[in-house]
């Protein structure tokens, strides 16, 4: 009787297929070219710019100065006292307090995410403040979005109190500011806020705030700016800050020199004007520093105009001799 020395029939196929697979996995593991799962690299995002979009240097050198919106601007002396009496104030109304919130704050592009750089400015006529600011935000979209929201104010927020921390009522309006048509992107209101007088005496003084933003977008820098107080706003002055400054952005970016040019006062002395070339005027004896008297002749220069006096008569004389020789001769 034959003894089976192996599986037989289905085992054996069976047997045959696990081997083969066996096999298979083996040559792919030995196989150049053929790579097992576990050695797969780990997937790498793609790496992102280091180039900041906008570097202190170019912030600073984005800035307006006194000097581009005439004599009467000046380095500002500090914060004015108004900003907490009446932007500190409380509403109802959610879209109006983020509004008085972000003016006060300063932030109502939101916080930037890059280098920034800040200047302040006191107006001497009206004792208006401009504060001026250059940043660099996330991306386009994010301030494009605070433009969009702030353009529904003047219709959210046309007309609305608010309350001061003393418990007085404030009546606060909002308009559109007309802006020059700069940058990729743009937006301006006018806030203007009127109350009982803060003083209480009873003169019925109602204390006026007007108070302009400004906020222009290049790529994804801004520029923005409050201007405004007690004693009004110069809508020019904030018109010519957005057109100087976004134009002045701009050129910084290129590489291009500004084409306005800043006129910062220096507080180093002048130097000496040298004196033009004309014939130098014989030495005068040096001041002495006694009070001036009054010039008068002395005797001597009488005696010299009478003796001019005599010399004049004789010669008056002889023309008239002279004159009558020639008459008889005649």
């Amino acid at each position: 009787m034959k003894v089976p020395n192996g599986p037989t029939g289905p085992y054996r196929l069976l047997a045959r297929a696990l081997t083969a697979g066996v096999l298979v996995s083996a040559s792919a593991c030995s196989l150049p070219g053929v790579m097992r799962h576990a050695d797969a690299p780990p997937i790498v995002p793609p790496a992102t710019s280091a180039t900041p979009s906008l570097t202190d240097a170019q912030a600073s050198a984005a800035l307006i100065t006194q000097g581009e919106l005439g004599g009467r601007w000046s380095a500002t002396q500090g914060g004015a006292t108004w900003r907490d009496g009446l932007l500190k104030t409380r509403t109802d109304a959610p879209d109006c307090q983020r509004l008085l919130d972000g003016l006060y704050a300063e932030d109502l592009l939101g916080e930037p995410t890059g280098a920034r750089a800040v200047v302040g400015l006191d107006e001497s006529g009206n004792a208006a403040q401009l504060r001026y600011q250059v940043a660099a935000y996330a991306a386009p979209s994010e301030v494009d979005a605070k433009l969009a929201w702030l353009r529904t104010l003047p219709s959210k927020c046309a007309q609305f109190t608010s309350t001061d921390v003393r418990g007085g009522r404030l009546n606060v309006t909002v308009v559109p500011a007309v802006l020059p048509g700069v940058g990729d992107a743009r937006e301006g209101l006018r806030l203007t806020m009127s109350g009982a007088s803060p003083a209480g005496d009873g003169s019925g003084a109602a204390p006026m705030l007007t108070l302009d933003f400004a906020a222009v977008r290049v790529g994804d820098r801004a520029v923005s700016l409050t201007n405004g107080g007690l004693g009004g706003a110069a809508q020019d002055s904030t018109q010519q800050a957005v057109q100087v400054g976004t134009q002045r952005l701009q050129d910084v970016l290129a590489g291009r020199p500004p084409t306005t040019s800043p006129a910062t006062p220096s507080t180093a002395p002048a130097a000496p004007t040298p004196a033009p070339a004309v014939p130098t005027p014989a030495p005068v004896a040096p001041l002495t520093g006694r009070p001036t008297e009054p010039l008068t002749e002395s005797p001597a220069d009488t005696t010299d105009t009478n003796n001019d006096t005599t010399d004049n008569d004789t010669i008056t004389d002889t023309t008239t001799a002279d004159t009558a020789d020639t008459a008889q001769e005649g």
